[in-house]
């Protein structure tokens, strides 16, 4: 493999079983210590939780984050020291910034229905920042299968604002689309998490969970071998 490409496959990853808490970490996290695996640029944590029902994380702190929740199924209801509280739902993005000190709590919304979502942190730019909490509802374009620019640093195009240089975008893939995107502020690097389905990019055949990390693109050219779903982190130079 080149040195320019980092491959996570799903099953590599390291995992947390607890009685009502199954997790995949992509990224050295927790009790999974992988000094290999310590993140890509400034991502620093791909977590994928399913959460049984009813159960969750209590209160707990962070500082110097930022923290960003994507739903795949089921629903989180987020409280926060901000006095945000609601629920996330697919379709939807929360960003969290920990800035200099934030306590939340996310539970599973139902009492009946397991929660499957992706938590990841990003080192922010700069630490110290205000504590702050987005939320918006992406649905509509992701329905139509159009690229979703879900957070970006200048919040343009509706997206999140994200303190560091990183855009993420998502997109819904039908079966057998073959797709090309190109990155504007090239050379940039790019991870690429699968959330559905599978894909081929770059040569590399991804399945739902798998990750992999390019550098130094200025275009990506993405074939869908089924529907497939899958986030896009693109690291501008």
């Amino acid at each position: 493999m080149s040195s320019m490409t980092y491959l996570r496959k799903s099953q590599e990853r390291g995992f947390t079983d607890i009685d009502w808490l199954k997790s995949r970490h992509s990224f050295s996290f927790g009790d999974y210590y992988s000094p290999g695996n310590m993140g890509f640029e400034s991502l620093r944590v791909i977590n994928e939780d399913w959460i049984g029902a009813g159960r969750g994380f209590g209160a707990h702190p962070h500082r110097d984050m930022e923290i960003l929740t994507y739903v795949v199924e089921g629903g989180v209801r987020h409280k926060d020291s901000t006095g945000t509280e609601g629920v996330i739902r697919p379709g939807e993005l929360q960003l969290m910034r920990a800035g200099r000190g934030i306590v939340h709590s996310e539970m599973n919304a139902s009492a009946q229905e397991a929660l499957h979502l992706l938590q990841i942190w990003i080192y922010p730019d700069r630490q110290g920042l205000e504590p702050a909490y987005q939320q918006a509802d992406f649905s509509p374009s992701l329905d139509n299968g159009e690229w979703t620019l879900l957070a970006s640093p200048s919040a343009r195009d509706r997206s999140l604002q994200i303190h560091q240089n990183v855009d993420l975008w998502a997109r819904r893939f039908a079966k057998d689309e073959v797709v090309k995107k190109t990155f504007h502020n090239s050379p940039s690097s790019v991870w690429v998490q699968v959330v559905k389905g599978e894909l081929s990019v770059a040569g590399q055949t991804l399945s739902a969970g798998d990750g992999l990390g390019l550098k130094s693109q200025s275009e990506i050219l993405i074939d869908a071998k089924e529907g497939a779903e899958a986030l896009f982190f693109v690291f501008r130079g």
